[in-house]
């Protein structure tokens, strides 16, 4: 992925570009609009003028002498008689021109009747100018050109005024004024560059420094990010705490489980060698021993890689409504010989359908190791009842059993891994409930834990309510 500061640079300057751009457009289409209406306001004032000088009955000498000075380098202005031919003054010899441009500006006069009297240069260069017909503004097209005309009646003679103005000197002027408006940026562009890049690289700044702090730390430092930064990324350093802060609970989760785990294999191994010890010895009895020994070994492995599958599975699994009752019969059929070889009696009660919103298989091992635990810690001849039923619209599952029950200032701890609370001589991992409750806790359900009276314990599991 590019660098933000990249993007940042590029983005800004086509923002730029097209900020320009369009500033430049609009800046011509302006210029051009207002140019016109300068332009035309000098065209009708300059008519006015030169009306102004006219007299009622101008002479043919006063216009050949007008016709001499509105001669022009290669274009002479002509003079056309009464007759219709027309007669051309002779050029200037020095002088002629005071300015560059003056041949784009024009100006020629009429007859009442449209025939030409006196033309400037360069509109008699390819016969005479056409004709005005109105007074007012107009373009018109001539000798290649295109001309902006202003035309006016003198009212004392009679005689047709127009000046015209070359569309080229107009659209110079507007071009000139635009490109004057736009050196300036062009000038200024590295310069704003340079600044853009350097706010670009000032503002990321925090985020760099935040990073650097991050790559900075060893495996070991779990702190908090502390450091001020900007609003802007306090969002960020506040999602790194969180992110550090589960990461620091998982590890030290992690660390508690491998020492609990170790802890707790480590007994029942040394136990297994020296049973198998006094095997080899000749005791016989210390076989079965060893036997027990290695059936405890393999429970508590089997449920560490049952907390190890919830704990890196961390997902919510899809909940879909299943019916409770079959999966409750089938579990409880398989426990039964269980039960049966040390004279206990397990029943089912209550309802015969009970729908929750669950996965088939979490609620098989809840309901596995919850009824695992009433056996075990359940003596000889004694019940452990099964109940389906529903509370206040939320289905719920209860196994009571009549064993020794929690003491009451360990209930709030028996949820907690390798946590063991009953007699130490019946075997048992302490990790039936930390199962339990992580299931639970996948399903949204809640776990409530109570003893009876006079003696035992009842596990409840309650769902929360189906909608239907």
């Amino acid at each position: 992925m590019t660098s933000v500061r990249r993007y940042l640079l590029k983005a800004l300057m086509a923002v730029l570009a097209v900020a320009g751009a369009v500033a430049v457009l609009a800046a011509y289409l302006i210029t051009d609009h207002e140019m016109e209406e300068i332009l035309d306001t000098q065209l009708s004032l300059h008519a006015r003028i030169v009306a102004s000088q006219l007299s009622s009955e101008p002479t043919a000498e006063a216009l050949t002498a007008l016709a001499t000075h509105l001669n022009l380098p290669g274009h002479p202005a002509g003079f056309y008689p009464q007759s219709g031919a027309h007669a051309q003054t002779q050029p200037l010899s020095r002088d002629q021109r005071y300015h560059e441009e003056e041949r784009r500006l024009v100006v020629g006069f009429w007859r009442p009747n449209g025939q030409p009297y006196l033309m400037g240069g360069p509109w008699q260069d390819h016969g005479a100018f056409p004709a005005p017909s109105e007074t007012g503004y107009r373009w018109a097209d001539y000798n290649g050109y295109r001309w902006r005309v202003f035309s006016m009646q003198d009212q004392h003679s009679g005689l047709w005024i127009s000046l015209g103005l070359r569309r080229s000197f107009h659209d110079a002027i507007v071009q000139r004024i635009t490109l004057n408006n736009l050196l300036p940026m062009l000038l200024l562009l590295p310069v704003l560059l340079w600044s853009l890049n350097r706010i670009i690289r000032r503002g990321l700044a925090p985020i760099n420094q935040l990073s650097q702090q991050v790559q900075g730390r060893d495996a070991q430092d779990l702190s908090r990010l502390d450091e001020p930064v900007p609003r802007e990324i306090e969002g960020l350093q506040q999602s790194l705490n969180g992110f550090i802060d589960r990461l620091d609970k998982t590890l030290e989760r992690e660390r508690r489980f491998s020492a609990d785990a170790a802890h707790e294999m480590r007994t029942p191994l040394a136990a297994i060698r020296i049973h198998l010890d006094n095997a080899l010895a000749g005791e016989q009895a210390s076989l079965h021993k060893a036997y027990t020994g290695v059936e405890r070994l393999q429970r508590v492995v089997e449920q560490l890689l049952t907390l190890v599958r919830l704990d890196r599975g961390g997902r919510v699994t899809p909940k879909t409504s299943i019916d409770v009752y079959p999966i409750v019969i089938e579990l409880m059929a398989d426990l039964y010989t269980q039960a049966h070889q040390r004279h206990q009696r397990l029943s089912l009660t209550g309802l015969m359908a009970l729908n929750v919103r669950a996965d088939a298989t979490e609620v098989g091992i809840l309901f596995r190791n919850l009824v695992d635990n009433a056996l075990r810690y359940t003596p000889e001849g004694g019940e452990i009842e099964v109940m389906l039923g529903c509370r206040a619209g939320h289905p719920f599952l209860c196994v009571q059993d009549s064993g020794p029950g929690i003491p009451e200032h360990l209930m709030a701890h028996m949820t907690e891994r390798f946590r063991r609370a009953s007699d130490q001589s019946i075997t048992g991992s302490g990790l039936g409930l930390s199962i339990v409750h992580e299931l639970v806790t996948l399903q949204q359900a809640e776990l409530q834990l109570s003893n009876r009276q006079p003696h035992g314990l009842e596990v409840t599991v309650l769902w929360p309510a189906v909608s239907r």
